[in-house]
């Protein structure tokens, strides 16, 4: 707890260093404006008084006025940027605090992602409103959030892969300057969803204008022409008439191409704006030393360029704000007479994309792997008191002490252990309603999964074999399938039966088998379930009401284990400890329940 209040101080003390410097940024921009506003106002006063005097001294009134008044605009514009970078810092460190408080309301849930018939993401709320994924998600763009997604809908499985991200997540974890300077940078400018795609569609794009040596030549030739009559008018050989008459053919026969370059400039323009944020984070990127193996191949994939991979986006991004000077009709007449500029532009643009396209998506692999890596980082730095589970290379294990649930109060989970050393064996959990099964599964469950991606979990110690997660906690009708809720229980248990004849290796989680029939026909069916589970070398944890799925210890002695969650009745009252006992529980609860809300029990 020692820590986590120093995290929290830390997150205050930023919080108020940033209040103070927005503060004077906010007094230099009304001093800034207010300076603008008095040079401006002098020059305008200074030329209407002096405008009869000669041209020099009007000339000498603008230049002590206008050239300060310019300057300060970039000035002005810079300290904006400023004050929306530390309003931003202000933001994201009061949502660490609330999210500390259990409060993830500020971040993006993932809802997207809520796949009912997924492995384990649905039964373990993986992703939507109080989910897991926006507990940890602190991603700032698409290619991030995607990642992060990526990784938490497909968890590694390989105890290498693991090990290396659990050392980049401990490398960034510390490094709270630098994961909220990129956070920071992300959001200022974040992008939609369909963003990357639209940009990798452009990257793999033909280009047009340079394959067609008529469009070179004329480049060549429009400023070579304006030149030479330029130099004949004024040399008196020709008029400048002739000069104007050759430079607006010129501008008119531009516009026979514009159209093709308004067409791209309107599919592309506005999302090339947000590689602008790209190149900062890039070059975050490229600054930052790595050590794990994980980050330097994510250094890799922006590197080793002639032109840094930051260099390369700027020069883009610059290329088409150029490319905006077109929407002005004065200078686009103008520039297209004098050089073929809007053509020169974008043949520009597409040496660009020669030369570096196909590195782009890398570039965006980098970004998303970055920032989900940085979120990841953001989780371990907030819970000091979580561990990094050791990864098992033989099958199978799962063992932890002292496991807590992270989406559950600090203050009030009661953690519990989980052994699991052999394969095959399960675990059967017995219990009254209410008592903890279901929370115990989904806790086991959701620790799992947070050890395979490469994250810490809240555990005294863990270690595991990484197999694939698999879970039936919450199958659900289907009305638009015409699919019953036994049927569809079935074909998830028909799917990790396939799995396992397959040879795949599957970590098991079931709340309740076969729920959706009767009591005798689920008996059987449960018996029969878990000993083709046991002849296909399994392992698991099931949870059930039914007290008989405790004999089957009898057939198993050394590859099942039962645990129980009991409900206590203490003078006329129910209470639960939710702590796991060894053996089969005892006391059930329905019927005490259903008499203290006046329900009437009928014995028989």
């Amino acid at each position: 707890m020692e820590q986590l209040n120093l995290i929290i101080d830390t997150y205050q003390r930023i919080i108020l260093e940033s209040e103070s410097q927005l503060a004077k940024v906010k007094r230099h921009i009304y001093r800034i404006g207010t300076l603008r506003l008095i040079l401006f106002a002098a020059g305008v006063a200074g030329i209407i008084y002096f405008w009869s005097e000669s041209r020099l001294v009007i000339s000498g009134i603008a230049a002590i006025t206008f050239i300060p008044f310019l300057l300060l605009v970039k000035l002005h514009n810079r300290l904006f940027r400023q004050k929306d970078y530390l309003e931003k810092k202000i933001e994201i460190n009061r949502q660490e605090l609330q999210a500390i408080a259990y409060d993830t309301s500020a971040f993006d849930n993932g809802k997207e992602f809520i796949d009912p018939a997924h492995l384990y993401t649905y039964d373990l709320d993986v992703f939507g409103e109080h989910s897991l994924f926006q507990y940890i998600n602190r991603t700032a763009t698409q290619p991030g959030k995607k990642r992060l997604a990526e990784w938490m809908n497909t968890h590694l499985k390989n105890k290498v892969e693991i090990e290396k991200r659990q050392e980049a997540v401990k490398e960034l974890a510390p490094e709270l300057e630098m994961r909220q300077h990129f956070r920071i940078l992300g959001l200022l400018h974040k992008g939609k969803t369909a963003d990357e795609e639209e940009i990798r569609n452009w990257a793999t794009s033909p280009e047009y204008y340079r394959k067609k040596w008529y469009f070179r030549t004329l480049a060549i030739l429009v400023p070579l022409a304006n030149a030479v009559c330029l130099g004949l008018a004024i040399a008196g050989v020709i008029s400048f008439t002739t000069w104007g008459i050759v430079f607006a053919g010129i501008g008119l026969l531009s516009s026979s191409f514009s159209k093709g370059v308004s067409q791209m400039q309107s599919v592309y323009g506005k999302k090339m704006q947000i590689l602008t944020t790209y190149a900062h984070l890039i070059h975050i990127i490229e600054e930052k030393e790595m050590e794990s193996s994980a980050l330097k191949r994510v250094k890799g994939l922006v590197g080793g360029e002639k032109q840094t991979a930051s260099q390369a986006v700027k020069r883009l991004t610059a290329l088409m704000n150029a490319l905006d000077q077109r929407n002005n009709m004065l200078m686009q007449f103008v520039l297209n007479g004098l050089f073929f500029w809007e053509l020169r532009q974008v043949m520009k643009i597409e040496t660009w994309k020669e030369s570096f396209a196909a590195n782009l998506p890398h570039w965006l692999e980098a970004i998303g792997e970055m920032d989900a890596y940085c979120s990841l980082a953001t989780f371990a730095y907030n819970h000091p008191g979580y561990v990094f589970p050791e990864i098992a290379s033989k099958p199978f294990c799962m063992e932890a002490e002292a496991l807590g649930h992270p989406l559950m109060d600090r203050d009030k989970c009661v953690r519990n252990d989980i052994q699991i050393a052999k394969r095959p064996f399960f675990v059967i959990i017995t219990g009254a309603n209410m008592a903890g099964k279901s929370t115990y599964l989904r806790t086991i469950g959701v620790s799992y999964l947070l050890a395979c991606i490469g994250a810490p979990v809240w555990a005294e110690k863990m270690k595991l074999y990484p197999a694939q997660l698999i879970t039936s906690l919450r199958t659900t009708d289907s009305l638009t399938e015409n699919e019953s809720y036994f049927f569809a229980e079935l074909k998830r248990l028909k799917l990790i039966i396939d799995k396992l004849n397959s040879g795949e290796e599957l970590f098991i989680i079931l709340d309740e088998i076969l729920k959706g029939t009767n009591s005798m026909d689920k008996q059987k069916g449960s018996f029969a379930l878990i000993k083709q589970f046991m002849t296909l070398q399994a392992n698991g944890i099931i949870a059930t009401h039914d007290l008989l799925l405790g004999s089957l210890i009898d057939l198993f002695p050394e590859d099942i284990h039962n645990y129980c969650f009991e409900a206590d009745i203490t003078n006329n009252e129910l209470t639960f400890s939710y702590k796991l006992r060894d053996g089969v529980a005892q006391n059930m609860n329905a019927c005490f329940l259903m008499k203290k809300m006046g329900i009437a029990v009928i014995n028989d």
